[in-house]
């Protein structure tokens, strides 16, 4: 029997569907339009979200390993109920996506959890490729530990999160932390996009995928043009190795097209003897918490990840 799509996200979906009418639909391996019309969806769809007023915005320029500047915006809610800190990589693919599109979404999640959030804009495929993503947001994570007495972080309640390619980003920067002795006190994964090798479709979840096969290789190839390119940092569903991982959230859909690398990759830390608190949403498809956010299976998604995030 087929995954029944929940009747509550479907809904939402089929209105949008027909409110739209025919979109646009870039063409396999095409990043430039995929960029531009998945900017352009993320910016309708987070432009929906509380403007988080009662969060103070900072923006800063710090050096990434090989000397670039990267910005970073730094999110302290009013009432700052906690010295933890979450370090964010906004989705879009590895090819799209910004701080800018991301900033309504990362101010709510500081604002109802009581935490400050330090968004990353790190730089994208294809004018970027391989760990280059993952050591932008890891640069970020080192400049957050470096600066923790002026902007009252403790070091030890530290983590990292991210969405869709963003989860897969901080999953990489995660390693990174891991193999360089850097303490996180948590990874927080997002139907995170870990495995350049998922490219074939699977003709249960191709009618409901938001991001689709296509898609996901249109950004994998962005990423990793050339084979050689291929490392755990890059896509970390190659990852051996899983012992000393931060102990992890991993959140998905049974309906998005990174269900089972998510799946796989919780088992392979929970072998390995890392702490993985799970999550497979029924019904639920790429993305369906923002698309559907009054959907009885997004407000359970929502509590849990707050719940995690407040207890950092």
């Amino acid at each position: 029997m087929a995954i029944a799509l929940d009747a509550e996200v479907g809904a939402v979906l089929m209105e949008a569907a027909a409110a739209a009418g025919t979109a646009p639909v870039a063409e396999r391996g095409d990043a430039a339009a995929l960029r531009a019309i998945t900017n352009a969806t993320l910016g309708a769809v987070y432009g929906q979200i509380p403007a988080g007023e009662a969060v103070t915005r900072s923006d800063f320029e710090i050096e990434a390993d090989d000397g670039a500047v990267v910005p970073v915006r730094w999110y302290v809610p009013d009432g700052r109920s906690s010295d933890s800190a979450v370090v964010y990589a906004h989705g879009g693919g590895m090819i799209c996506g910004s701080i800018e599109l991301y900033d309504k979404m990362v101010a709510h999640y500081a604002q109802l959890t009581g935490v400050a959030f330090l968004s990353v804009d790190y730089r994208l495929a294809p004018e970027n490729t391989g760990e280059r993503l993952a050591k932008d947001v890891y640069a970020a994570l080192n400049w957050l530990l470096g600066e923790c007495d002026a902007l009252g972080v403790d070091p030890r309640r530290v983590a990292i999160m991210g969405d869709s390619g963003g989860g897969g980003v901080a999953a990489g920067a995660a390693i990174l932390a891991r193999d360089s002795g850097v303490p996180l006190a948590r990874q927080i994964l997002i139907y995170p996009m870990l495995d350049s090798r998922n490219l074939r479709p699977d003709p249960e979840l191709a009618p409901t995928a938001t991001w689709t096969y296509d898609d996901n290789f249109t950004g994998w190839n962005a990423l990793l043009p050339d084979e050689s390119m291929v490392s755990a940092i890059a896509s970390p569903a190659h990852l051996e190795d899983f012992s000393g991982l931060a102990p992890s959230f991993i959140d998905v859909g049974d309906l998005d097209i990174f269900r089972d690398e998510s799946i796989e990759y919780a088992q392979r830390l929970l072998r390995s003897g890392v702490s993985c608190e799970l999550h497979v949403r029924s019904g639920a498809p790429h993305a369906f918490e923002w698309l559907a956010p009054q959907a009885a299976v997004s407000r359970q998604s929502l509590d849990d990840r707050l719940r995690v995030i407040r207890g950092l």
